[in-house]
């Protein structure tokens, strides 16, 4: 049921943009259009920065939860979790950085 309600989230946001996505450019000088680039960029680091909050939170919780049944073995596993998190950082914010530079070379 809720991937229904997800679906159709989304298609109600495509088809509420679709309008702005779509425009053409107008005769009249200096008139602003929304570019779909953009659009997508913002999507996209929306989607990217969504995605990482629920790796780290996979993460900790799974690092807890390790932590909690073997107390013996929690240093190995808090150095783990932080090269982990590294790792998820640089990836995430190297998808950021695509997504920023889409979206300011869109033309508005």
């Amino acid at each position: 049921m809720k991937t229904l309600q997800l679906l159709a989230l989304v298609v109600v946001a495509l088809l509420l943009s679709a309008t702005s996505i779509f425009a053409q450019t107008g005769t009249v000088p200096n008139q602003v259009t929304l570019s779909g680039a953009g659009v997508g960029a913002g999507l996209d680091a929306a989607l990217t920065l969504i995605g990482a909050g629920l790796g780290f939170g996979k993460i900790g919780a799974a690092a807890l939860e390790s932590m909690a049944r073997q107390p013996e073995v929690a240093a190995r596993v808090q150095t783990a979790m932080i090269i982990i998190g590294a790792l998820l950082e640089g990836a995430t914010f190297f998808a950021l950085l695509i997504c920023l530079l889409l979206g300011f070379s869109a033309k508005f």
